[in-house]
């Protein structure tokens, strides 16, 4: 499919949601728009499974028949189906009965079945609590087929499920069903949704140009970027994980069989489920990521928690778009959890650095951490300064870019992003400073980088290149002399020079200018007197 016909299939998608929702808001709509994809995906895959390992017992249906393929075969096979269903968790590592598959129920939305709403929520039970083993428990919690805002009755609601269900099934039967393409056009709406929600996008969506950024970034090799990418990365974290969109790009970087496994955590339920739908509507297996729902500064991830620094989980990749300086509760206790015990605790007022420090202690030796931050951990004082220095002095900040302001739905401001190493080669900062308008294309509510902007990007941070107005590498001696204080400015300003005026070449401009002021004053006189005018007065400026 082409790049044209992907956002054709998302427009598409989008139109519907934008017609259908009604008056209920974005984020809402959202959840049944893609939890309805996501059963779409999952049924395709199953029915192409299932096709390939019953072979030519895979039935065909008559004409005027409409049924799944998989209704007619457990109805003519009902002593196969145990065995086949065992077959079919070892091949796909999951079951969905026929009745809840996308094409049943789809088949129910078209003919406005009564009972399309209840077979729905049944079918949700059915793969959060058996489909998977369990692994997916509460996948659809935060979908409630029962709400109001559906409609007043039970019959309304099944009829406005009805009418949605069916105007996807026509939208997208026109396009490929392939994974990648159901993927993409899931995170294109998961995109378009965000813009809608505003300042709460921030807690499920990083713009795909800084995504793709952070994704590059930590995908090259760590002590010699300029030899390209990494071939395997054993294991990468998000710990604000969002929808996932992130740790799926940089598997898009690297390829999808060059991760051993992806780990995320994200504390919102609703969020922490659609990333987990979305790995799987992108062709990640179950078995190869683990989502945790819970609280990244409490660290509540058992996994995480591995008091022996011989077993601690490392990672070859860190990755992250927490929310910006949040406020939190630093107890006495956290002031001695191993993540925040070298460093200090960051303020109340800010957790910035306490992110920063949780993802940091999991990065391996030769791992690279991206992480997007406000402006104010460059530069503010105190507890934040403290943690800044100590961070700088091990030689553990590499890089810092500062990016344009309105790139973000929930946020106006600049950000930066941070590139940490455990290990660096160079022992200098480079600082990328891109917020100036030559790097980026203005929109009219939000700014956007193109391609070339990213490219820029990429480029001087994998060469370590020096650009007047843009980019510099910066001593340590340097950065002490400021204090420890990383402001761009102070180090990269895209102030533009001022011309330099040679007062003499202005001064001999006007002498030849008033010659010839005269010089056609006194012509212009000439032709006066001969039609008998009064002359034009004659005005000496060199007195």
């Amino acid at each position: 499919m082409t790049k044209e016909q992907l956002n054709q299939l998302g427009k598409t998608l989008w139109d519907i949601a934008d017609q259908l929702r009604g008056a209920m808001n974005a984020d809402d709509f959202r959840d049944y728009m893609l939890s309805f994809l996501f059963l779409r995906y999952l049924s395709d895959n199953y029915e192409q499974a299932a096709k390939k390992e019953l072979g030519r017992d895979y039935p065909e249906p008559e004409k005027d028949d409409r049924r799944a393929p998989l209704a007619i075969w457990y109805q003519n096979n009902p002593a196969d189906i145990a065995d086949f269903e065992k077959q079919m968790r070892i091949k796909t590592h999951y079951v969905i009965e026929p009745a809840f598959l996308w094409s049943s129920v789809a088949e129910m939305a078209r003919t406005q079945h009564a009972d399309l709403l209840d077979t729905l929520w049944k079918g949700f039970k059915y793969i959060e609590e058996k489909s998977f083993n369990s692994t997916f428990q509460g996948l659809f919690s935060e979908i409630n087929l029962h709400s109001e805002k559906l409609g007043k009755k039970p019959a309304d609601r099944n009829a406005k499920l009805c009418t949605i269900i069916q105007k996807i099934a026509e939208g997208i039967s026109h396009f490929s069903t392939d994974t990648d393409i159901l993927g993409d056009a899931y995170e294109y709406l998961i995109g378009q949704f965000a813009a809608g929600s505003g300042k709460k996008a921030g807690e499920f969506y990083t713009p795909q140009p800084i995504s793709q950024i952070l994704s590059e970034i930590v995908t090259l090799d760590s002590q010699e970027p300029a030899t390209g990418k990494k071939k395997k990365i054993k294991q990468v974290l998000d710990f604000a994980c969002g929808s996932g969109s992130l740790l799926l790009n940089v598997r898009k970087q690297i390829g999808p069989h060059g991760i051993g496994k992806i780990y995320g955590q994200e504390k919102n339920i609703t969020t922490y489920n659609l990333a987990r739908m979305n790995m799987l509507l992108h062709g990640v297996k179950d078995t190869e990521f683990e989502i945790h729902h819970g609280d990244t500064l409490e660290n509540d991830w058992d996994i995480l928690n591995e008091m022996n620094p011989a077993k601690k989980m490392q990672f070859d990749a860190v990755v992250a778009n927490p929310p910006f300086s949040l406020r939190w509760e630093p107890t006495e206790a956290l002031g001695e959890d191993f993540r925040f015990k070298n460093y200090g605790l960051a303020p109340k007022s800010a957790a910035d650095f306490a992110f920063l420090l949780h993802g940091f202690h999991f990065l391996s030796d030769d791992g690279v951490m991206a992480i997007i931050l406000p402006h104010g951990v460059l530069f503010r004082g105190g507890a934040e300064e403290r943690i800044r220095t100590k961070l700088l002095k091990d030689g553990h900040i590499d890089t810092v870019i500062g990016l344009p302001a309105n790139l973000f739905f929930s946020t106006g401001i600049p950000v930066c992003i941070l590139v940490l190493k455990r290990c660096k080669k160079s022992d200098d900062v480079l600082f990328i400073n891109a917020s100036d308008s030559e790097h980026f294309e203005k929109g009219k509510r939000q700014n956007y980088l193109l391609p070339e902007h990213i490219g820029k990007i990429i480029s001087t941070y994998r060469f370590r290149n020096e650009e007047e107005r843009y980019a510099r590498r910066v001593s340590i001696e340097e950065i002490e002399k400021n204090g420890y204080n990383l402001n761009i400015s102070r180090y990269v300003s895209t102030a533009q020079p001022e011309d330099i005026i040679d007062l003499e070449a202005v001064h001999n401009t006007l002498v030849s200018l008033e010659e010839k002021i005269n010089k056609s004053t006194a012509l212009h006189n000439t032709f006066l007197t001969e039609l008998g005018l009064p002359a034009l007065p004659h005005q000496d400026r060199s007195s």
